[in-house]
């Protein structure tokens, strides 16, 4: 015996129900599927090379089609991004993204006076690995979250990949490859022992501590290493005779780096810090990335010629707020002068920092971005500031994008927008690096997140902009996969406040407006519909010219589609 179900579709969500016939044993189709295609939008395939009013059809994660026309299938979930640009999804070169902070211990032990610690239990001079902050043979996958926040707000960002690595000072641990999606560490890491992490950071209190001591350090260990896998491949070849080698994970951790299949991913912020990393890898000659660089416009030149890979801070310094007090030479002392030559240099020093990325474009040197110190909420920002001073926008996408793919050796899965790569992708309703542009989809691994775009500010008194005349009754037609939808809209503006109806007359059902602003000629709301027992919000941006109105309709995972509508003429 057969039965009638209904599926939703998003003509559903304005009282059009599409019948199909099922056997009993099936389920109401869900709403979320694996398949979509995104048409009418500007595809950046790479830096410089895009695709006008373009299609990808994305499908089990991958991109399956790109190109003007592409075949859609019957149960893909359309989406209209009308004029929207298509990114491939950005991939950050190396930061703590997932990784918990460590919690601070309490201190511990008793009769000591406030703020005192209890004294080590360890040789200060000889410390635990843990203490000194060597553990490089840690792994992303034991200390990744996939809960940690940092995931979503590096996603609504437009990242789909991290180049993750632990936490920690000296030798944190190895560094691995994660998608920015999943519930589970096992799921979001796609490769292991992509780097060999390290930074000049020394422990607190206790060895080593200083910078000059952890150079030291590495390279007793770099040498140890060398050593107990020359010892361990002997002894694996003929072990008559011969002590059994330690195994010790910690030097072991170096071996891929002494074959060269492993590069160091080495913290280098300052000017110092890489002068000292370049003296590690000319003494020890491992494999070299240069990373978090924030003041290497000075040695340029020496990094280009060193041919060595760069990931370029994208943190910023902030400019100090001045207090509007201006004081005459002859009154000021002699350390309020030099105050201020010490605050004109700062000066200098920011612009350079902020020209830093440009001025590595002049010289040709290839360089992608590391969020490893930076704020997340400034790293928009930061980045347009970047592409103001001197840096293309060409340039700047690929440091999100071809160049950091490259670098991680992910080329052949991301980093462009082409067929057989991971649906990674960043949907924005204007070019990324314009201002006010915004976020509207991420797709990672062919799972979709939807943004929604801040409100419109209201009109204000004194804006020029002269608001349309909104109040009556208007017609729609609301453009759906298969089919359109149509009804009528009735509003009524009365000084300023907004309210309405929007109803469907093959079924009757009428909902009222909500969250209703009229800007200038744009007019916002959304409506709320109960669908057995399950609220869906369909939010509607509209311009309105005369008496016609055009714009889109966003019904969240459903998609975003095109509306239009006229005045309906009063008789």
């Amino acid at each position: 015996m057969k039965k009638t179900l209904f599926l939703l579709v998003l003509a559903a969500l304005l009282g059009t129900f599409t019948i199909v016939q099922a056997q009993d044993n099936e389920q109401l189709a869900a709403p979320v599927t694996r398949t979509f295609v995104l048409k009418n939008a500007n595809i950046v395939q790479k830096p410089g090379q895009v695709i006008q009013s373009g299609m990808i059809l994305v499908k089990d994660g991958l991109i399956q089609e790109v190109g003007k026309t592409v075949t859609i299938p019957a149960n893909a979930q359309v989406i209209d991004a009308d004029s929207m640009y298509i990114y491939a999804g950005f991939i950050d070169g190396l930061s703590n993204t997932g990784i918990p902070r460590p919690e601070t211990p309490a201190t511990q032990g008793q009769g000591q006076g406030r703020g005192q610690q209890q004294r080590p239990t360890y040789d200060t001079g000889n410390p635990p690995n843990d203490v000194a902050g060597i553990q490089p043979e840690v792994q992303v996958k034991n200390v990744l979250n996939a809960k940690d926040k940092a995931i979503e707000e590096m996603r609504k960002l437009g990242f789909t990949i991290s180049h993750v690595v632990p936490r920690g000072n000296m030798l944190p641990g190895n560094g691995a490859i994660v998608l920015l999606s999943g519930d589970s560490p096992d799921k979001m890491v796609i490769r292991e022992q992509t780097s060999f992490f390290s930074q000049l950071n020394g422990a607190q209190r206790a060895y080593p501590s200083t910078v000059i001591a952890v150079m030291s350090k590495f390279r007793e260990l770099y040498k140890r290493a060398e050593q107990a896998k020359t010892h361990e491949a002997s002894y694996k070849s003929n072990p008559a005779g011969m002590a059994r080698p330690n195994y010790d994970r910690t030097l072991q951790a170096f071996y891929p780096v002494i074959d060269k299949k492993e590069p160091v991913f080495f913290a280098a912020p300052d000017m110092k810090s890489i002068y000292r990393v370049f003296t590690l890898q000319n003494d020890l000659k491992f494999p070299l990335v240069l990373t978090d660089v924030k003041q290497g416009w000075y040695l340029a030149d020496k990094i280009k010629a060193a041919n060595v890979p760069v990931l370029l801070s994208l943190d910023l310094p902030k400019e100090k707020k001045k207090d509007g007090k201006k004081k005459d030479a002859k009154e000021m002392s002699i350390t309020e002068k030099e105050m201020e030559t010490l605050e004109k240099r700062r000066a200098e020093e920011m612009k350079l920092h902020i020209m830093q990325a440009g001025a590595f474009e002049k010289k040709g040197i290839e360089f992608g971005f590391s969020a490893l110190s930076v704020k997340t909420a400034d790293i928009k920002e930061n980045l347009r500031k970047m592409v103001q001073n001197g840096l293309s926008e060409n340039t700047a996408l690929a440091a999100l994008t071809t160049t950091p793919a490259k670098m991680l050796g992910i080329a052949n899965i991301a980093g462009t927008v082409e067929k057989g790569k991971l649906a990674n992708l960043v949907v924005t309703d204007k070019p990324y690096f314009a201002e006010k542009s915004n976020v509207r989809y991420v797709f990672v691994d062919g799972t979709m997140y939807q943004y929604d775009a801040p409100p419109a500010k209201p009109a204000t008194k004194d804006s020029n902009a002269v608001a349309a005349k909104i109040t009556g009754k208007w017609s729609y037609t609301m453009d759906t996969p298969g089919s359109a939808s149509s009804g009528t809209l009735e509003l009524k503006d009365e000084a300023g406040t907004i309210s309405g109806t929007i109803s469907n007359p093959q079924t009757g059902q009428t909902d009222a407006v909500s969250s209703a602003l009229l800007s200038g000629n744009q007019l916002v709301f959304s409506v709320s519909y109960n669908m057995g027992g399950r609220s869906i919000k369909v939010e509607f941006d509209l311009q309105v010219a005369g008496d016609s109105f055009e714009g889109t309709a966003n019904v969240g995972q459903f998609g975003t589609f095109k509306v239009e509508g006229e005045r309906t003429p009063e008789r």
